[in-house]
């Protein structure tokens, strides 16, 4: 396989976690009598442009179906932090009532009503039926479809150009992503701005983050592939940001080369940062597999445990990094009953692959089994905060990530 950037060869592997379904490819009742489809989950690592990319992947539409479970609103945080984010730039930018604002997979509308409550126009991209659908429910225009080049020269031709682009959690999640970047240069003003946020692969690779790593995420990035698929499409990055949401996010601030805004010291900063982290040394990725399988088989021992001595053990969170650690370890309603969620579009249905079954969190409330793994490590004080009244009656919280933690 050549990378998806550069077209160099690739032979530098990452990490092969088997095979699995899509992570996000919930399951109905009557689809307990059909097969999954799986498919190989092998990362590999571009040691010409440091692009860290699946090997094998599934094409994007069998990924992000019209009954796509992910609804951005679910988290309270993640709203707070969208709102902040907006607040913070459209003072930056000065956007006022005749900017435009174009969100890449605007989800539910989670983030774009905030730019609709203060007068901004702005549009939505989403390809997923349900989530535009709750968007357009909050008064914001949604175009329903995947971006890139072919949609962005039919906005343009239909007179758009964007002031601000942004894109949360979507940049790793696009199979061609060389025409994605490009798609954003066409579309953008000539002193406009584009905003990614994305989970940074240093972060990953120091706190083992691999149950972040499923086929809905093509690429993994560090600032340094980063800047080089910028710079192919004419962009260059001026600012970059540390952000803790998902475990660890950068988000970077992009222009035209020939833009006004100056490039900032973070960003130089930050390329250093991640060259002493070994991030362009081969030996830092083949030393990943290793630190993800002690991860696992120690959960699998702690569950293992857990059923030998009669203790009862329930999961929080039905999301893809549980899934990804499910199946990774070969986990199944023996050793995990059911899983809580509290997106309505999950319960009642199954996790992809280990088959497991959804509940309302209200189930935990008649259980309260001795032990409950929060599988969204990201947003574990969010839950345990939410759950807190479990634990006086006798529960013990658990994650598995980075490493095996009852905590206190």
């Amino acid at each position: 396989m050549k990378c998806r950037h550069c077209q160099s060869e690739l032979e530098l592997p990452f990490i092969d976690l088997g095979c699995a379904p899509p992570s996000n490819a919930y399951l109905s009742g009557d689809d307990l009598n059909k097969s999954e489809v799986t498919y190989p989950l092998q990362v590999m690592t571009c040691t010409s442009c440091w692009l860290v990319q699946t090997h094998d992947y599934a094409n994007a539409d069998e990924l992000f179906k019209a009954d796509y479970a992910y609804f951005s609103s679910t988290s309270t945080s993640w709203l707070a932090h969208a709102e902040n984010y907006c607040n913070m730039i459209i003072k930056r930018l000065t956007l006022t009532e005749q900017s435009h604002v174009v969100e890449l997979a605007s989800n539910d509308g989670y983030l774009l009503k905030n730019f609709v409550a203060k007068g901004i126009p702005c549009l939505g991209v989403e390809p997923t039926e349900g989530t535009a659908e709750a968007a357009r429910a909050k008064g914001i225009p949604v175009r329903q479809d995947f971006f890139g080049m072919d949609l962005a020269r039919d906005l343009v031709r239909e007179g758009l150009k964007a002031d601000l682009i942004l894109g949360n959690n979507v940049y790793a999640h696009v199979p061609d992503i060389n025409d994605f970047t490009r798609a954003i240069a066409h579309l953008l003003k000539p002193e406009g701005v584009v905003t990614l946020e994305f989970p940074h692969l240093l972060r990953l690779i120091e706190q083992n983050q691999f149950d972040t790593i499923y086929h809905e995420h093509f690429s993994y990035l560090c600032l340094h592939a980063v800047s080089s698929l910028f710079a192919m499409a004419g962009l260059r990055i001026f600012d970059v940001e540390k952000l803790p949401t998902h475990g660890g996010s950068l988000r970077v601030y992009g222009c035209f080369d020939a833009a006004a805004f100056a490039t900032a010291n973070a960003v130089k900063s930050l390329l250093a940062e991640e060259v002493e982290a070994g991030l362009l040394e081969p030996a830092t990725y083949r030393a990943f597999q290793r630190k993800a399988e002690k991860a696992k088989n120690d959960f699998l021992t702690f569950l293992l445990e857990a059923k030998s001595e009669g203790k009862s053990v329930a999961g929080y969170g039905a999301a893809a990094k549980g899934n990804s650690l499910m199946n990774f370890a070969g986990i199944g309603p023996d050793l995990m009953p059911y899983v809580c969620d509290a997106s309505p579009s999950k319960i009642g249905k199954f996790l992809p692959g280990s088959r497991i079954p959804i509940y309302a969190p209200q189930r935990l409330e008649e259980d309260v089994p001795d032990y409950v793994v929060i599988f969204p490590w990201n947003i574990a004080t969010e839950i345990t905060s939410q759950l807190s009244h479990l634990k006086a009656k006798g529960a013990h919280f658990v994650v598995a990530v980075p490493e095996l933690r009852i905590l206190e």
